[in-house]
């Protein structure tokens, strides 16, 4: 049996601990795919993975990662070819599943992506489940009928993983963004990847929300909730649309209807876990083609296996602008 390295969490009384582990194949999950990992990347569900109060694993030890590619070593399924290059996540992978920080994995057919024609197993990661669900964001946006000569687009939250590549793939459409962020370092990393406009985060938080305010966007992608979400809600213009996906701002939602039943606003939610394949091929599809970024290997900071734990900590910490890569092969 080939013994391979995995990061696993592991728990004791109330405390959690990351150490590398050997482990072999055997003791992978039974399933109908495996794959060698070549890379992974860290998302805000990694982080909070690794926190005892974090409420993303349940039994450990456990190995997290919500996002893997590479290439496959076997397979049980008529689906995948030994030779194949494939990503896989979403579903339960990395959250009550072994997932991507790990030299092999095994999974369910059903969860394995096709690497699409135009994208490399680095490129993927670089993009991973922030890509994907920023990407899901656009094409809803998109198909809600915002269009960039019907005025700026918001983006909140915009210097996370979410966020920045949302404003980078309006860009790539030649949308006008104005991103949202509290770093203080925002403007030019912002400004790198397409932003028009750099506002703070008070934009989008002012201290009293209107019932409505002045319309002035065409369409928001929400990364973080809460009271932004309730603000960009009453800035959309007539017919506009805001995207949310997330809640790192909060959970709850404080509006009127006056946005829905007075300008037509539509409020478009966005789950990257459960999307079905179908549309989820289409949109891989995409970040292969007229969402594929021009300068994808700018767009994140690459560190290998070894150092991925100290970046886990930073994320959780608020120190981290952007994305890891992570090099597991």
């Amino acid at each position: 049996m080939k013994s391979f390295q995995a990061l696993f969490i592991e728990k004791e009384a109330d405390n959690t601990s990351l150490h590398f582990r050997e482990t072999t194949l055997d003791n992978l999950p039974e399933n109908e795919v495996t794959i060698e990992v070549h890379y992974s990347g860290i998302n805000y569900k990694d982080g909070l993975a690794v926190l005892p109060e974090g409420k993303i694993v349940n039994q450990y030890p456990f190995i997290p990662g919500i996002d893997a590619s590479g290439v496959v070593i076997e397979s049980k399924s008529d689906r995948f070819q030994v030779g194949d290059e494939v990503i896989v996540t979403s579903y339960d992978f990395g959250v009550s599943y072994f997932g991507g920080y790990s030299e092999f994995i095994r999974v369910p057919a059903e969860w394995v992506v096709p690497l699409p024609q135009g994208l490399s197993l680095k490129e993927a990661m670089i993009l991973g489940t922030a890509g994907f669900t920023a990407a899901l964001s656009v094409d809803a946006l998109e198909s809600s009928g915002v269009r960039p000569e019907t005025g700026k687009t918001a983006v909140s939250g915009a210097t996370g993983g979410v966020g920045s590549l949302s404003t980078a793939i309006l860009a790539k459409r030649g949308f006008s963004v104005v991103a949202s962020s509290g770093k203080k370092d925002a403007k030019d990393f912002l400004q790198k990847f397409g932003a028009s406009e750099v506002v703070s985060r008070e934009a989008f938080q002012p201290e009293k929300i209107r019932a409505l305010d002045k319309q002035l966007y065409a369409g928001a992608i929400d990364c973080v909730g809460g009271k932004p979400l309730s603000y960009l809600l009453t800035a959309v213009q007539y017919g506009g649309a805001v995207t949310t996906c997330g809640m790192s701002a909060g959970g709850k939602l404080d509006t009127t209807v006056f946005p829905f039943i007075l300008r037509g606003v539509q409020l478009l939610g966005i789950d990257s876990v459960l999307c079905p394949m179908q549309k989820r091929t289409q949109i891989w599809q995409r970040l292969a083609t007229d969402f594929k970024l021009a300068n994808l290997d700018e767009l994140a900071t690459e560190i290998n296996f070894q150092a991925l734990p100290e970046a886990l900590h930073q994320v959780m910490n608020g120190g981290v602008t952007g994305r890891y890569l992570v090099k597991i092969k």
